[in-house]
């Protein structure tokens, strides 16, 4: 935190909010602000005699730090019964459709709350995190009142506490972009924003591989349960308390004045690069979604059993992370972004289309080995197509862009679990109850996404791939 004594902040604050977002930035003016070096951590800004620090705070990196945590609960939340879905349909008394449907319901109400979740974020990333903490701390203890005992569960309140959790998904995934926007500078926002967006996978990874180590019968499900509604709970408390924004900004962007919801809206749709963008982002986080919801039912009729599917499932979303957190600094630095997300969706692509014969061979390296492959080439382009959305749809808001990207996904994602569960293969097939057909239906529709981001900067449209915040940034 920079050196300055608290009461020099707060008033350093004030002069901000009196020169209001569009006080004249002209230099010529001795009375306007000028700017110095905005995306410094120590840079400023001049009112007058009275020079205003551009600066970010160390407060951040709890925001930072609660914020993924947040996103790593919920996502584990929606996960917990995936991994073990034959111990889950017995210890309710259902079938493994109904199951599907449980991730299913988490995934059509993280779709439902796509407008309010941007009206909160409009309103500020307050009381959209004190209802996300909240939705997330209830969702979790009503769905344990539904599991309380293998005698006295009730599968519909479960499907209840479902809905409850997709809600909060929905507010606390969408927020990592605009969280990074009000804290950090431009040096620093992509790496930000992929720690906390990219903590939703890593949920799903520890479901995949604790949620099975945890399930040796039937009647563990109800401790799985209790288990993660408590550390839900102690993740979900200090969500209450991240502050809504810093006393003064950490650049000059945040003094200009940003359009309202249905004027950023009316930009995207205007807005050829978005859709081809948006559409793959999509398909893509679709699939994603669905395959780690899956995966155990895609593998284990080859002979795989739960543990090693679990594993799989681990495996899939840790290498893309360890892939990501590597990267996200280079890209922070070299922005190329447009050249990450075309590798990705055609390396995505090949790996959806391995994924169609792999199971089958039965060999377990293989099927790692796809994957790690597929996890890297998934999640290395999930925080890089969240941020260039919010840089060439610049100024629409960063937190309309995030949240239509992710409620996309999600619907789709929740649409391929019901298809999948309708593929799947007879009891009379070779394996039974295979989803061979939905492999091939995953990997027709990734590699039919694949010319859309190829064709963004083509065409002589370059300068519609331009970074517009970023070169705002550089030009105040």
């Amino acid at each position: 935190m920079a050196s300055t004594s608290q009461n020099s902040v707060f008033e350093e604050a004030q002069v901000a909010q009196s020169a209001g977002p569009g006080a004249d930035m002209d230099k010529k003016n001795p009375n306007s602000p000028t700017v110095f070096a905005p995306d410094d951590s120590t840079s400023s800004v001049r009112h007058g005699s009275i020079e205003q620090p551009y600066r970010t705070y160390k407060i951040r990196w709890f925001g930072l730090v609660v914020l993924t945590l947040l996103n790593v609960m919920v996502s584990w939340s929606w996960l917990t019964f995936s991994p073990v879905t034959s111990s889950t349909a017995k210890f309710y008394g259902v079938d493994e459709t109904m199951v599907n449907w449980l991730s299913s319901i988490f995934v059509f109400a993280n779709f439902a709350m796509t407008f309010v979740t941007i009206k909160l974020l409009d309103w500020g990333l307050r009381p959209t995190l004190i209802s996300g903490s909240a939705l997330l701390l209830i969702g979790n203890w009503i769905r344990y009142a539904g599991s309380y005992s293998s005698d006295g569960n009730k599968v519909s309140v479960v499907a209840v506490a479902q809905a409850l959790l997709g809600m909060s998904q929905s507010l606390v995934l969408s927020a990592p972009t605009r969280f990074s926007e009000t804290w950090f500078t431009s040096k620093g926002r992509v790496t930000a924003t992929a720690v906390m967006s990219l903590a939703n996978p890593t949920g799903a990874a520890m479901s995949s591989i604790i949620v099975p180590l945890w399930t040796n019968e039937p009647s563990d499900i109800s401790s799985v349960v209790l288990y993660v509604a408590i550390i839900s709970s102690a993740v979900a408390i200090p969500g209450f308390f991240i502050p809504a924004a810093p006393p003064t900004p950490p650049s000059a962007i945040h003094h200009i004045e940003r359009p309202k919801i249905l004027p950023s809206l009316r930009i995207l749709t205007r807005s050829l690069e978005c859709y081809l963008i948006i559409i793959p982002t999509w398909a893509y986080t679709g699939l994603f979604v669905a395959t780690t919801s899956l995966i155990n039912q895609i593998v284990t009729p080859y002979g795989f059993s739960d543990t090693e599917a679990g594993i799989g499932g681990g495996l899939l979303i840790v290498l893309g992370l360890v892939f990501s957190a590597i990267t996200a600094p280079v890209i922070d630095r070299t922005k190329k972004f447009i050249l990450v997300i075309k590798c990705g969706v055609v390396a995505g692509g090949l790996c959806y289309l391995a994924l169609v014969w792999v199971p089958s061979t039965k060999e377990i390296g293989a099927l790692y080995a796809v994957l790690c492959c597929l996890g890297i080439s998934s999640l290395a382009i999930v925080p890089v197509a969240l941020e260039v959305l919010t840089e060439i749809s610049y100024p629409a808001g960063a937190e309309i862009t995030s949240t239509i990207a992710w409620a996309g996904g999600q619907l789709l994602g929740g649409c391929f679990i019901i298809l999948g569960n309708g593929m799947k293969a007879a009891e009379s097939a070779d394996p039974p109850r295979n989803m061979k057909d939905f492999t091939i239906f995953q990997a027709v529709l990734a590699m039919a996404m694949i010319p859309l981001p190829l064709m963004l900067g083509m065409f002589g449209r370059s300068d519609k791939v331009a970074l517009k915040r970023t070169n705002v940034h550089q030009s105040t």
